[in-house]
């Protein structure tokens, strides 16, 4: 299976606006360069016209340019320990990958091998997915984690004290990758498969629902997840834009759900919603 690379010169002002229209078009890994951004993505699923007309999109408010070369699977772990600094979250959390030495004052210490997927920590919506985490009591509660990526939220969820976590992603590279890091985690009541929120039993009743990914997904899956959530549960929800919000808040509250707790860092946003009884 191979991927694309795009890479990607522009002014810093616009890599987190490209980051995610990219991911609209289904790109599931950015790096941020010197020059700008690189964006990965399967092969099959590239569409070269769509990366046209979002570079023509931008090209009226500022110089972008842009290459696209195609790369054969690779060891990822190899290219990111060039360039992967820990992060911390609250003071609470410490995201790390295996080739740094844990941090004792720490409460949570996560490790993360990335591969190609989306999640290591250092974007500001998974920060603050990862923050809103630390507000929710996951004490034998069962979750369920939405588009895994690296699987770190699920991870996080364990090391909280939940009792099973299911987490998912609609990409081979995500659900392998979230396999090896619970291991590496020693977070045996994760269980992770390859599919969508579709595959998930309705059911199968949960405490709280992790969901960072975009804008349309959740629009268009909130009140999947509302329905999938015991009376009185949580949902967080990130990967989208301050001005994205009002139409969160209006599409969670039409589901039933009560916003409770709003962060922003660097315009995203990330919300906490609660199942009214």
């Amino acid at each position: 299976m191979n991927y694309i690379e795009l890479q990607v010169q522009v002014s810093p002002d616009f890599t987190d606006i490209l980051m995610a229209e990219l991911a609209e078009l289904n790109f599931e890994s950015f790096v941020e360069t010197d020059e700008g951004l690189n964006a990965y993505i399967i092969e099959s699923a590239f569409n070269a016209v769509a990366v046209d007309d979002l570079v023509a999109k931008y090209g009226s408010q500022t110089a972008i340019a842009y290459q696209v070369s195609t790369l054969k699977k690779r060891n990822w772990n190899a290219e990111w320990e060039q360039s992967y600094q820990p992060i911390e979250v609250a003071d609470r959390v410490r995201v790390r990958a295996s080739f740094h030495e844990p941090v004792d004052r720490f409460q949570y210490d996560i490790v993360i091998n990335p591969k190609m997927s989306f999640g290591t920590g250092h974007h500001e919506t998974t920060a603050m997915m990862l923050e809103q985490q630390l507000g929710l009591d996951h004490q034998g509660k069962s979750v369920l984690d939405v588009g895994t990526g690296t699987g770190i939220l699920a991870i996080l969820a364990a090391k909280m004290g939940a009792r099973t976590v299911v987490a998912f992603d609609i990409e081979e590279w995500a659900v392998e990758n979230t396999r090896e890091n619970a291991e590496l985690n020693e977070c045996p009541q994760i269980r992770v498969f390859e599919g969508t929120i579709a595959d998930v039993s309705n059911a199968d009743h949960v405490d709280i629902v992790l969901a960072n990914i975009n804008r349309n997904v959740l629009l268009a899956e909130i009140p999947t997840y509302a329905s999938l959530l015991r009376d009185g549960g949580w949902l967080a929800v990130s990967g989208f834009y301050e001005t994205d919000a009002p139409d969160i808040e209006q599409k969670a509250t039409e589901a039933g759900l009560k916003s409770v707790q709003l962060l922003t860092k660097n315009q995203w946003a990330s919300i906490v919603f609660k199942k009214t009884y």
